[in-house]
């Protein structure tokens, strides 16, 4: 872990050599949710390859830049492609952008994902405030040595999820008359989509939705300090009878669709920060 904040400082050093501002908020665009991109002023973007020791994004869906510039006149760091442990990577490179933001200036933390949605009320281009997460199914970014100069040894997770945020993110849909759902996400390793079983493995355990992404940035953000909102994309429905094959293509089409309205909550809530 001294190794990780050693490369979290040189990191941090050549981003501000290149962008000396401090931003306000990070956001973390899913898996064809991009669109909130045409909603920034940019002042400059940095390819993930340029970074010292940030990992190189390897997902359709996902561009591999990060992008600093204002919403609304809010200063942001926008992570263009996110990464995830089937990829490869170890969970520490997983995270490592997301503490690299903390450095940066970061207070609060917008998230968004592509997920399956396991509560049989839902349907496909729904949103999902995520309110909870179920991690039990991937790996802990936390294990292992604790710096506490990142976070404490065993910080509380009774409210990853910003109750705050989360009130004032369902005020917004109700003003901009976006209907939006709030439930648990289950995070799994992926890369493969859930068997029949799982998927109502996940449901009993209390899932609303599941997915690839979000629980361990969720986990290292809070570990850090950062006040958390996460909003999910339900672009298929796992927990179902007839067809269920499921590809990543129509994942990609399903979230391009229902972006607009994820994007349109997440510009006022940036506005209101």
């Amino acid at each position: 872990m001294a190794d990780t904040v050693i490369q979290l400082d040189e990191a941090t050093r050549f981003i501000k050599s290149i962008y000396p501002h401090e931003p306000q908020t990070g956001i973390v665009l899913g898996s064809g949710i991009g669109n909130l991109v045409s909603e920034i002023t940019v002042e400059q973007e940095i390819e993930y390859a340029e970074i010292p020791h940030f990992p190189v994004a390897t997902v359709k869906g996902h561009s591999g830049k990060l992008i600093f510039g204002s919403v609304n006149g809010k200063r942001i760091v926008a992570m263009a492609g996110r990464f995830h442990f089937y990829e490869g990577y170890s969970v520490e490179q997983v995270v490592f952008p997301i503490r690299v933001m903390k450095f940066l200036g970061i207070k609060t933390l917008l998230i968004s994902n592509a997920a399956g949605g396991t509560n049989k009320s839902f349907k496909v281009g729904d949103l999902m405030i995520i309110t909870d997460h179920i991690s039990f199914f991937t790996v802990n970014p936390l294990i292992g040595y604790n710096d506490e100069r990142l976070g404490p040894r065993f910080p509380d997770m009774s409210e990853p999820y910003s109750k705050k945020l989360i009130a004032k993110a369902k005020d917004i849909a109700t003003r901009l008359n976006i209907i939006v759902h709030d439930g648990v996400y289950t995070g799994v390793t992926g890369p493969t989509f859930e068997t029949r079983a799982e998927y109502k493995l996940i449901h009993m355990a209390g899932g609303d939705a599941v997915g690839m992404s979000t629980v361990q940035e969720v986990i290292a953000a809070v570990h850090m300090g950062i006040q958390v909102f996460a909003m999910s994309i339900i672009t298929d429905i796992g927990i179902r009878d007839d067809d269920n094959i499921i590809t990543h293509e129509e994942v990609l089409r399903e979230a391009k669709k229902a972006e607009p309205r994820l994007t349109a909550i997440f510009k006022e809530l940036i506005d209101e920060l």
